[in-house]
Order: C-alpha cells, then sequence, then structure tokens
C-alpha cells in the first residue's frame, strides 16, 4: 500500500525498559542495527500494525509492554535513489512512520526473535538513547531524531517513576 506521494505507511516501535535503556536489533545477517518497524497492512489501523509488528519481530505481545506515547505526526523519510525500485508500480520512494513508545512492563526474557517465518532480527541489546540517531542507516537518522525527540520527555518521567516505585 503506497499512497499518492509514494510512500509506504508503516509503525514504527520505540521500545524502553524501566532504566531508561532502549531496545537496540541488529537485522539478521548484517551489521545494521535499528528499531523495529514494520509496514501497515490495507485492513490496519497504525495500532493494530504496532502489536502485529511486536509480536513478529520482539515476540512480545501487548500484555508485556505499556503503551506510552504516540509521534504528533507521520514522520516521513526517503530512499537513496539506488535503493528506489523504479520497475515496480506504484513507485516508492520513502516510508511515512507513525512511531509509538512502549514500555516493557514483562520480564526481557519474554523477547523471541524468530516468532515469525522470516525473523528480521538475530540480536539485540539494550543501549542508551543517545545511540540511536547516530547508529541508524544515515537516511533513517533524521526521523529517528524528530522521535526521541518527542519521546525523551516521556522516557524520562517513567524512567523517575520507576525509581519513585523501587525506592518504597
Amino acid at each position: 500500500m503506497i499512497d499518492r506521494e509514494g510512500y509506504r505507511p508503516n509503525v514504527g516501535i520505540i521500545l524502553f525498559n524501566s532504566r531508561g535503556k532502549l531496545f537496540w536489533a541488529r537485522r539478521i545477517r548484517e551489521d545494521v542495527w535499528q528499531f523495529p518497524q514494520g509496514g501497515i497492512d490495507a485492513d490496519e489501523s497504525p495500532e493494530q500494525a504496532l502489536y502485529r509488528e511486536l509480536a513478529e519481530e520482539t515476540g512480545l505481545t501487548p500484555d508485556d509492554v505499556e503503551l506510552v506515547g504516540e509521534t504528533r505526526d507521520w514522520l516521513r523519510y526517503r530512499l537513496p535513489p539506488h535503493l528506489i525500485r523504479h520497475r515496480l508500480k506504484p513507485l516508492c520512494i520513502g516510508q511515512k512512520q507513525r512511531w509509538f513508545l512502549l514500555k516493557l512492563i514483562a520480564d526481557e526474557k519474554r523477547v523471541c526473535l524468530d516468532q515469525s517465518n522470516k525473523p528480521e532480527f538475530d540480536n539485540w541489546r539494550w543501549v542508551d538513547p543517545a545511540l540511536p540517531a547516530n547508529e541508524v542507516v544515515f537516511f533513517k537518522q533524521a526521523v529517528y531524531r524528530r522521535a526521541l525527540k518527542e519521546f525523551l520527555p516521556l522516557i524520562e518521567e517513567q524512567k523517575q517513576n520507576s525509581r519513585v516505585v523501587d525506592a518504597k
């Protein structure tokens, strides 16, 4: 499903833990790291796609996470010219993404990267929020910065709340 401007609707997922660290995953058989993301099917809402992609890529269910935030707007990135498949119609020039912020509330041992027939990731780790926008492939960096700018205050708030709960 490609919109009139040539963008494929997609969801992006920023998953964090109680220490404010972010889930960072390596694409299978590549040395490329990113947040989970995936296309929105024609019959899905962005939130439905979020939970489907979460299950396919991480093995987590809605019961394992808490939905903390969603970007106000669609965030877009263009593909570099050499990645555009000019023979395909309609032509896809990039992705427009609705980003979601999820807090892991289950044990991290619930993460399982091989839940789908075609796993996308073969490894994952927790990282500091400053890392992803600089480490992701260059054409996604601006979108990562915008999503993180919106979400970092929410992550910090959740981290502070976790400290208060832990102190009791």
